[in-house]
């Protein structure tokens, strides 16, 4: 039997679940075009919430007269907001539940707290330098307790949680502040995936997830192998929306433009990073490069598709048979829903759930990864 803290595998359950609602909801900002509804960071407009009486509409727009006041928009930015900051405290808990025995590492992820508050104190009053020097220290802080933190992975792992949504507040500020870059977009995307990861596999090891079956222990590396696939088809997914390239085929499938394979500029398609200063909202690329990155996405789909429903089917035969049969159904579900977002024109539920499909996909692959491991003893904890 393994003797951990009572509330630390709900409380890891509970985070996780909240990571995805996370990611989903966020999901549904982005793509309701409600990514820039409010100008400022943590604040909506200067204020908590958001306006929503006359008087402070009026006023929120004088201040921030190139962003009108979208009340309609506003709330679901700021709400996400919320949201997050809720999941940052459930994260703090569990890496102060995992560091709590050993004195150095417990100072380490406080004082991380405590600085990652001034930076957002400090970024208010406008000293930007000050606060990206906090904020570096909160990030690296709990990655240096992780190292130092002599217990199993999956406490490891919950400290390093800390860091990554620390980094995961950073990116959203910037998110804001540099005006929906693709690059920052998108590792924010990736970024809360990443903590999904990391609180479902610790979930899952505190739980008991592991296997000493032979065969179910050879297929590791192969889930390994799967996982980074995923987060490269994610990366390319994100990549489409946040250059807005969803569309650029037009609604025909499986050609693109009524073409097997249209004009392609893959060089601007795949520029990283631009110059600091345009407005991303409705993306700079021309249908070239839009079509190039909605190519690759398609190409990246079909090898993650005919991969996943061979892990899935020699994850049944090594005895694995429920994360294998959801594996396959997920896969044909994200497909449906990928077409579906061309065929029908993107329409906002269907784009939703398709992220949420990545996410849902990803976590059954972290599930078949931490049951091919093996059981942690109570050694270990």
């Amino acid at each position: 039997m393994i003797v951990k803290p009572a509330w630390v595998r709900p409380l890891a359950w509970i985070a996780a679940a909240l990571a995805l609602g996370v990611i989903v909801f966020g999901a549904f900002v982005r793509l309701s075009n409600a990514g820039l509804s409010c100008p400022d960071w943590p604040t909506c407009y200067g204020q908590i919430t958001w306006p929503t009486h006359h008087a402070a509409i009026t006023a929120a727009d004088a201040a921030f007269p190139q962003r009108p006041v979208a009340v309609q928009l506003a709330w679901r930015e700021q709400v996400h907001r919320f949201i997050a900051g809720t999941l940052g405290v459930l994260v703090l808990l569990l890496a102060l539940g995992a560091v709590w025995r050993q004195r150095a590492p417990r100072y380490a992820v406080i004082v991380a707290a405590l600085a990652a508050a001034a930076g957002v104190w400090l970024y208010m009053g406008g000293e930007r330098a000050y606060s990206s020097a906090l904020a570096g220290i909160a990030i690296a802080l709990p990655l240096l307790a992780a190292w130092r933190l002599r217990r199993a992975v999956p406490w490891k792992v919950l400290t390093v949680a800390l860091g990554l949504i620390i980094f995961q507040a950073m990116l959203g500020m910037w998110t804001v502040t540099l005006l929906l870059k693709p690059a920052i977009v998108t590792s924010h995307l990736l970024g809360g995936l990443a903590t999904f990861a990391l609180l479902a596999y610790a979930a899952l090891r505190l739980s008991g997830a592991g296997t000493r079956d032979t065969p179910a222990r050879r297929l590791l590396p192969w889930v390994a192998l799967g996982v980074l696939l995923l987060v490269m088809q994610i990366a390319l997914g994100g990549w489409t929306s946040t250059n807005y390239a969803a569309l650029a085929c037009g609604t025909s499938f499986p050609e693109c433009a009524g073409s097997w394979w249209p004009a392609l500029n893959f060089h601007q398609g795949f520029v990283l990073w631009r110059d600091i200063g345009v407005n991303y909202e409705g993306g700079v690329l021309d249908a070239a490069a839009r079509a190039a990155i909605q190519m690759a996405h398609r190409i990246g789909a079909v090898v993650v598709f005919v991969y996943g429903l061979w892990l899935a089917w020699r994850a049944a035969r090594a005895g694995l048979k429920p994360q294998g049969i959801v594996l396959a159904l997920l896969l044909c579900a994200q497909v449906l829903l990928g077409i579906g977002n061309v065929v029908l024109g993107l329409p906002l539920a269907v784009a939703t759930a398709h992220n949420a499909g990545a996410a849902l996909l990803l976590f059954t692959l972290i599930w078949l990864l931490a049951a091919t491991q093996r059981p942690s003893t109570q050694r270990e904890f």
